[in-house]
């Protein structure tokens, strides 16, 4: 098994102590927000305490529904974490293209952090306040980027519960946005909603087609 402190422990000799794991959720939806999350853990709770607490953090989609919003009510809850979240709606999606919104949501998250530097889950980002360090396939290397995106799933998941609850049609709590069969059938019945994004195909087609 990979080493999941091997990326902290090298910013730690660095000296920069606050750290902050970033991930994100929906980049690829039809529809709700982007959302990302930067997490900061204490480190000496995180030497000390962590991985028993956190043996089977890794990948949010690669876990469960029940053992993600399990580890989402620890994290939230404990005073051995600070967490930033930055959310961009569909509409401001479409006016800057997802690249550059989910760059923007890790910007508003790692704000509201007192990080002193990032681990990214991917490539290099635009517009963080702190240096990082990118790294592709973080969620599943870096216990802080792990958690960062717990949050950020648990998040967005959340969001579009309540999305579906407004427009049962579309069942938005099954799929969460992305477009599977369920949800393109309702898009071609029901046709688009604010919080689809105008600009993602299919839905870009289905307006030109309304035109027609």
């Amino acid at each position: 098994m990979p080493d999941v402190l091997l990326y902290e422990k090298e910013a730690w000799s660095s000296g920069f102590l606050r750290l902050a794991g970033i991930d994100e959720a929906g980049r690829g939806p039809l529809a709700g927000p982007v959302v990302a999350a930067a997490l900061v853990f204490d480190p000496d709770y995180i030497k000390m305490e962590l991985l028993p607490t956190f043996s089977r953090l890794t990948d949010s989609k690669a876990m469960s529904e029940k053992l993600r919003e399990e580890y989402y009510d620890v994290l939230v809850e404990s005073d051995f974490t600070t967490i930033g979240v930055g959310v961009i709606d569909p509409a401001e999606i479409d006016e800057i293209n997802i690249l550059k919104a989910t760059h923007k949501a890790m910007a508003v998250a790692v704000g509201q952090t007192d990080a002193q530097h990032a681990l990214v889950d991917g490539l290099p980002v635009k517009g963080l306040s702190i240096d990082h360090t990118a790294i592709v396939k973080g969620d599943a290397l870096s216990i802080s980027i792990s958690a960062a995106s717990i949050i950020a799933k648990v998040t967005r998941d959340r969001m579009m519960i309540e999305l579906d609850a407004e427009y049962p049609e579309y069942g938005f709590a099954k799929h969460k946005g992305y477009g599977t069969k369920q949800h393109l059938e309702a898009l071609r019945k029901h046709g688009a909603i604010p919080s689809h994004r105008q600009s993602f195909r299919p839905v870009s087609e289905l307006k030109q087609m309304d035109f027609l």
